[in-house]
């Protein structure tokens, strides 16, 4: 599947662009960056927004994101890079439209800076200072500094595509990539998005957070949970074993796990890892616990027979089997459990799809 580009070498390219454009008195056609993972990579000029030689220095253009084959929300998207010299020597960087701005500790970078991250800042940093001796040469400058505006025109729509009002992050898109690529369907684009999301629970002061497999099982969650504040709440997909332990690293007291049979049928047995491209729900495996827990022969067969795991529940639920569904959830804190590290109080709810608590289980006796 064909590589794209994060966000940040769109800018990094975008900054490089209008620089050249500032010294040559004209823009090119496209510009050539090498990346932070030392690759060099083409970038064709999408609109030579402005050149300002008189007055003031500076220069716009915007660079169209290439995903590739990446489902990300900010495929297509428009970046659009402003520079402005002065002196001084300082490197600023600004958000214009559509860029976020850091509302809350735990992030990477502080409150009231624009959600532009460390390593495409220090690579577009890195093109100004290349071009700083010629700077001086062409505008008299004797110690040139430059303000980079960075702005999304549609960022604010795009931005609800992700979690960053959560973060903290308001106002729109962030500016991210520290490789400069983007891998189809990367799995570390959203591991990092857990990270972060940890980050600012810890930072908030929480020691219990709620990991959760999607947005339905975490507006139920909330629900169960009303005294934990919304940075407590995580959604984590089918990333159950790396959260666990990321959890576990940044020393947090309780995991709550919730979520809905599908997914915590798989956990039941043992796999971390719950996409359903990698795993398929064991109807076998759903029966013989369904047999353990007292369900008869007949509805053993049923289960066997099941369409998916929440037909299995229905099943199950219709025949008042309950401890089918807290045998599941002690299960999923065995397997939790050999996870290393895990934070030491681990619960797990299971709920239906009309948001009904069905089973539930903790590894020490104090409960919800």
């Amino acid at each position: 599947m064909r590589t794209g580009f994060t966000t940040g070498a769109c800018a990094q390219a975008g900054v490089k662009a209008s620089l050249e454009a500032l010294l040559a008195g004209s823009f090119g056609d496209s510009v050539s960056v090498r990346l932070p993972n030392g690759k060099e990579a083409q970038f064709q000029i999408f609109r030579k927004i402005s050149l300002r030689l008189e007055g003031v220095c500076g220069a716009a253009c915007s660079i169209i994101k290439d995903g590739g084959d990446d489902p990300d929300c900010t495929h297509g998207a428009e970046i659009e890079v402003e520079v402005v010299l002065d002196e001084g020597g300082a490197v600023a960087f600004a958000a214009g439209e559509g860029v976020g701005k850091i509302t809350k500790p735990g992030l990477s970078l502080a409150v009231g800076e624009p959600a532009i991250n460390p390593v495409p800042r220090r690579f577009m940093e890195k093109e100004f200072q290349n071009a700083k001796k010629n700077i001086e040469k062409k505008f008299g400058f004797q110690n040139p500094g430059v303000i980079i505006r960075i702005s999304i025109a549609d960022g604010v729509e795009r931005s609800k595509k992700t979690l960053n009002e959560r973060l903290g992050i308001v106002g729109g898109l962030s500016i991210l990539g520290t490789k400069g690529i983007v891998v189809p369907f990367s799995t570390a684009a959203y591991r990092s998005s857990i990270s972060q999301a940890m980050d600012v629970a810890k930072a908030r002061g929480l020691e219990t957070i709620v990991l959760t497999t999607g947005g339905q099982s975490e507006g139920f969650a909330m629900k169960l949970y009303p005294n934990i504040p919304a940075e407590g709440f995580i959604q984590i997909g089918d990333f159950t074993g790396f959260s666990v332990k990321e959890a576990g690293k940044k020393k947090f007291s309780k995991i709550v796990m919730a979520g809905f049979l599908g997914k915590f049928s798989k956990l039941a047995k043992g796999v971390t890892q719950t996409h359903a491209a990698g795993s398929q729900v064991d109807l076998e495996f759903l029966a013989a616990v369904a047999k353990e827990t007292g369900s008869n022969e007949k509805i053993c067969q049923e289960i066997r027979s099941a369409n998916t795991a929440r037909h299995v529940g229905e099943i199950l639920e219709r025949e008042g089997n309950q401890e089918f569904f807290t045998s599941l959830c002690r299960k999923i804190i065995k397997h939790i459990e050999k996870l290393t590290p895990h934070p030491e109080n681990i619960e797990v709810l299971l709920t239906n799809f009309e948001g009904k608590l069905v089973g539930s289980a903790h590894n020490h006796s104090e409960g919800r």
